[in-house]
């Protein structure tokens, strides 16, 4: 048994069975595959896979049971690489960081910024993703941190701690009706065709549930991934927005009005997400801390230790 066998037990997991994709993945090809396959089943002595034929169908039930100990195997691995590096190479290696498009663009820039300065050599990769993507790569160990709103708490495998709460705001294209509204209701938005968020994203479940509660039916005319792209749109006069608070940059958006809405919808809270059992090096938990001071590394490690508590409202 090696690693490489291992390896290749896992990716054919993650590429559903496309003994092709393990090959290009893993830079070997198909028939090196499948060989290592075959001999990691004839040393242990049971089948790994169900097969069609030459094809890979799933696993077995020795194969689901071997898949935990080879991601957990692979996982201690790693942690060992990753803590020789701490004390050989302490301010040089590699960081990933997987968020959405909303965070990586209004939230991370002046963390990532000083994160540079003070890690001049840390290669920083910075992934933008769905929510339900973050968690898979943290799970998958393709991200060392995750950092969104949705989908990261109470799940299974992940330590997860508050990072910022935020609300949703109202904007509309200069000279709208609402500007001259003195205290905005939600009855007053619902008039309107709105532009927002696609669903799953940025807080959308939070909006969607406001007018739900308050028994009002909304014209979403238009969905989008980004604030930026909802903000053009209304400036066009297709809507009105609803989208994060930190999206909106008066200076910067001057074709637009900001509306007093805070009141309107809950409050969100963003969240960074960590694997449980990865091996962190000093740079992520600094990289955390210049998130939130309240995060040092102090309060992390003992998170993680201890299971990191998560806002019951989300």
């Amino acid at each position: 048994m090696n690693f490489q066998q291992l390896r290749i037990i896992r990716e054919a997991v993650r590429c559903n069975f496309n003994l092709t994709e393990v090959g290009n993945a893993l830079f070997t090809s198909q028939s090196g595959v499948s060989k290592h396959i075959k001999d990691l089943e004839d040393e242990l002595g049971v089948e790994l896979f169900v097969r069609k034929g030459k094809r890979l169908m799933g696993l077995t039930e020795p194969g689901r049971d071997l898949i935990q100990h080879v991601n957990r195997i692979l996982l201690d691995a790693n942690n060992i690489k990753s803590l020789a590096e701490q004390y050989s190479k302490r301010d040089e290696g590699h960081l990933s960081v997987v968020t959405t498009h909303t965070q990586a663009r209004y939230a991370l820039p002046p963390v990532i910024t000083e994160f540079k300065k003070n890690y001049p050599k840390v290669h920083l990769k910075l992934d933008q993703a769905s929510p339900d993507e973050i968690v898979s790569m943290l799970l998958d160990g393709q991200a060392d941190i995750g950092v969104a709103t949705e989908a990261l708490a109470h799940v299974e495998g992940l330590d997860v701690f508050p990072y910022y709460s935020w609300n949703h705001a109202v904007v509309v294209s200069a000279g709208h009706p609402l500007e001259k509204v003195k205290s905005l209701t939600l009855e007053a938005i619902a008039e309107y065709p709105i532009i927002t968020y696609h669903d799953g994203l940025t807080g959308r479940a939070r909006i969607d549930q406001s007018f739900a509660a308050a028994g009002l039916e909304t014209d979403i005319v238009m969905s989008a991934l980004d604030a930026d792209v909802i903000k053009t749109y209304v400036e066009l006069g297709l809507g009105i927005g609803i989208i994060a608070s930190m999206a909106v940059n008066p200076a910067k958006d001057s074709g637009l009005r900001l509306l007093d809405s805070a009141h309107l919808f809950g409050q969100n809270t963003t969240y960074i997400a960590l694997r449980q059992g990865h091996y962190l090096r000093s740079f992520a938990y600094r990289f955390i801390e210049l998130c939130s001071a309240a995060l040092d590394e102090k309060t992390v490690r003992a998170g993680l230790k201890n299971g990191a508590a998560t806002d019951e409202r989300l």
